[in-house]
């Protein structure tokens, strides 16, 4: 039997992958996380096989959270599980430590393959993100000035094009507003915008808006 450790911020979410999980003989969930710190709690006192984790959640996400995951339980395998398909989030994710990258759009089956050979060692990239991820180092993109924003950068980049303020923003991820201003000035300066609406402009030209 896999233990499961199912980490995901929005609870309808969380749900819907128990009833799949449910479905399947050799798959079970132990623990479940809504946030970073709830994560870092449930690893001290729940045995997990696995972490399934949503790269975006309050407070404590992304890399970091790998980061410190591992550092914790060094381990634990980690299969990303996240709605963002762009290369480059999945390649910041391995990179940090996960073993696996699969997006919410992906079919059942291809969540329970790679939640399989992850838990047995293995390493799993959905073949879609995985053809992504080939094509895309090879491409020019690979140079273009949103490669050089931050973890926190590019996160706080994806919510205000989709219109979140900075207020939302620093309560989404437990942070100041004034810190929250800083990775503003900091990403605009380094894409070189200098207003929501440019901003906005530069994530459809480079398709990080989808």
């Amino acid at each position: 039997m896999i233990r499961l450790f199912v980490a995901d911020d929005h609870a309808i979410v969380r749900s819907g992958l128990k009833q799949i999980f449910a479905l399947a003989t050799d798959l079970s969930v132990v623990v479940e996380a809504a946030n970073g710190a709830e994560v870092l709690d449930g690893l001290r006192t729940h045995e997990a096989d696995l972490l399934l984790l949503d790269m975006n959640m309050p407070g404590i996400s992304g890399p970091d959270l790998i980061q410190r995951v591992k550092l914790q339980a060094p381990t634990l395998p980690i299969l990303v599980l996240s709605m963002h398909n762009e290369s480059q989030l999945a390649a910041r994710a391995l990179r940090a430590g996960a073993n696996g990258y699969v997006t919410k759009d992906c079919e059942p089956d291809v969540l329970l393959a790679g939640i399989r050979k992850v838990a047995a060692g293995g390493k799993f990239i959905a073949p879609v993100m995985a053809e992504k991820m080939a094509f895309d180092s090879s491409s020019p993109v690979a140079g273009l000035p949103h490669t050089r924003l931050s973890d926190r950068e590019l996160e706080v980049f994806r919510l205000l094009v989709s219109g979140m303020g900075s207020n939302e923003i620093a309560e989404k991820f437990c942070i100041s507003n004034k810190t929250v201003s800083t990775h503003k000035v900091r990403l605009m300066e380094k894409l070189s915008v200098t207003s929501i609406a440019e901003l906005v402009m530069y994530a459809v030209n480079h398709k990080l808006n989808e």
